[in-house]
């Protein structure tokens, strides 16, 4: 089995485990991963990801631009994807919208970044200390999706990382498809609770 089949099987493993969750909401979201480093899947534009095809992902260059012999069109925010693998040695990036990631960029939207401190799921990003904090940037939702992608790609410099779009959705990526979905669990997790915990406290 080739790279890029080998490859494809990973993206299609994540795509069916975040499918199984409806983390993809009226088509949206979109998932990659690098084949090499002139190339990269991403999901086709406008398809039910619930579903599997074999037209599911399409092979681009390292600018996103589709490479011939590959039905449908990338997805419109490819350019994200080809900021995470031109600046870092990332493996896999994942962008879905949630109801509980949109409720939280906008909560903390002017500020511009979300912390959460002392929950035990923090461990999933490999910080151990006790009472340790991680940190999630938020960037305004432009329509422009190059102006989009100049935005995310000012916080884009480590191989793992994640980026909240306000009512958009998040951005997350890591060394491999296994290290991206681990990453992006955990910060759904943080989401989620820490907006119950707010409901709980009649904030």
């Amino acid at each position: 089995m080739n790279t890029m089949q080998l490859r494809w099987n990973d993206l299609a493993d994540v795509k069916r485990e975040l499918a199984v969750r409806d983390w993809f909401p009226g088509t949206s979201g979109n998932l990659s991963i690098k084949v090499d480093d002139a190339s990269f899947l991403v999901t086709a534009s406008g398809k039910d990801k619930r579903k599997e095809t074999k037209e599911d992902f399409l092979l681009v260059d390292s600018q996103g631009a589709a490479i011939e012999g590959f039905a449908g069109k990338p997805s419109a925010e490819t350019l994200l994807h080809v900021e995470v693998y031109g600046k870092t040695d990332a493996g896999c990036s994942l962008h879905v919208h949630t109801i509980d990631n949109n409720v939280i960029s906008e909560l903390y939207g002017d500020k511009g970044e979300v912390t959460f401190t002392g929950q035990e799921i923090i461990k999933a990003f490999g910080i151990w200390k006790e009472h340790a904090s991680v940190t999630v940037p938020i960037i305004p939702n432009y329509a422009n999706i190059p102006k989009l992608a100049e935005e995310f790609g000012k916080y884009v410099s480590a191989d793992a990382g994640a980026v909240l779009i306000r009512n958009h959705g998040i951005t997350v990526w890591g060394r491999d498809a296994f290290e991206a979905k681990k990453f992006l669990e955990a910060y759904e997790f943080l989401f989620s609770w820490h907006i119950k915990l707010l409901i709980l406290k009649g904030r």
